[in-house]
C-alpha cells in the first residue's frame, strides 16, 4: 500500500515506495528537503512564501522522517525477537517436549512403526494399543532396557490376530523400573536432542524425527 503526502505550496507528492518500484521515480525525505531549500532560494523577494506553507512542508518532512525511523526501529525489534526466540529454543535442549498426541494411524491391512521414550531404566513392561474408546486391543512386551527412546512396530492386529479397522489408535506403556517402581509413559513425549533452523523456522529433534518448535504443546524438565 502506498502512503502519499502532498505539499501545500508546490503540489509535490511524497510517496513511500512499495517494493519493486524505481527509487528514482519517487521523492524521499532528502529530495523533498532539497526542493524546499531550492524553492526558498529562488522565491520572489517581493512575494515571499507564506510561513504557514513553509511550516506545512517542514511538518510533512518531519512526519516522513519519523515514519522511516519507526520502520527501522520495528525492523530492529523484529530481528531482536527472532534472536531471542532462537536462544530460547536452544535452551530447551535436554528438556522433555510433548507433541500433545499419542495417536498412530492404521490403514487397511496395515501396521505402524512408532517410538516411545522411557525416562527410567526398564526392568519389564507392556505397551498397550488402545482404540478410540480407550479399550486395549493389543499389547507388545517390553524387555529390560536402559532409559531412552526405542522404536517399535505394531502389525495392526489385535490380541487374537485379527486385522484392525483402519483409523486412529493410541499408544501408552506401563513398566517397572530397576528399582521396582511402577512407571508409565506414552507416545508423543520425548527429550529434545538438538535444534536446527530452516528458513527461519526452528525444528527440534524428538527421537528420530524433527518437529517444528511451534507445534509443541508443552516443554518440561
Amino acid at each position: 500500500m502506498e502512503v502519499t503526502n502532498t505539499t501545500a505550496a508546490t503540489g509535490t507528492t511524497l510517496v513511500d515506495a512499495p517494493a519493486g518500484t524505481n527509487p528514482k521515480g519517487i521523492l524521499g525525505k532528502d529530495d523533498f528537503l532539497m526542493l524546499l531549500l531550492t524553492e526558498l532560494k529562488y522565491q520572489d523577494p517581493t512575494e515571499p512564501m507564506d510561513s504557514e506553507k513553509i511550516l506545512s512542508q517542514t511538518s510533512q518532512l518531519a512526519t516522513l522522517e519519523a515514519s522511516e525511523n519507526t520502520n527501522k526501529a520495528l525492523e530492529g525489534l523484529a530481528a531482536s525477537l527472532q534472536n531471542n526466540m532462537q536462544f530460547s529454543t536452544i535452551a530447551a535442549i535436554g528438556k522433555t517436549a510433548d507433541t500433545g498426541s499419542n495417536a498412530i494411524v492404521i490403514e487397511e491391512n496395515g501396521g505402524a512403526n512408532f517410538e516411545l521414550y522411557f525416562p527410567h531404566d526398564v526392568q519389564s513392561g507392556t505397551i498397550n494399543i488402545l482404540d478410540q474408546n480407550g479399550n486395549t486391543v493389543s499389547t507388545i512386551p517390553v524387555t529390560e532396557n536402559d532409559k531412552g527412546v526405542y522404536a517399535f512396530e505394531w502389525d495392526g492386529r489385535d490380541s487374537q490376530g485379527n486385522s484392525m479397522e483402519e483409523g486412529f489408535y493410541y499408544v501408552e506403556a506401563s513398566y517397572t523400573d530397576r528399582d521396582s517402581m511402577s512407571q508409565t509413559t506414552r507416545m508423543g513425549a520425548y527429550p529434545i536432542e538438538s535444534v536446527r533452523f530452516e528458513e527461519g523456522e526452528a525444528l527440534v529433534k524428538l527421537g528420530s524425527s524433527y518437529v517444528p518448535f511451534s507445534e509443541l504443546k508443552e516443554i518440561y524438565e
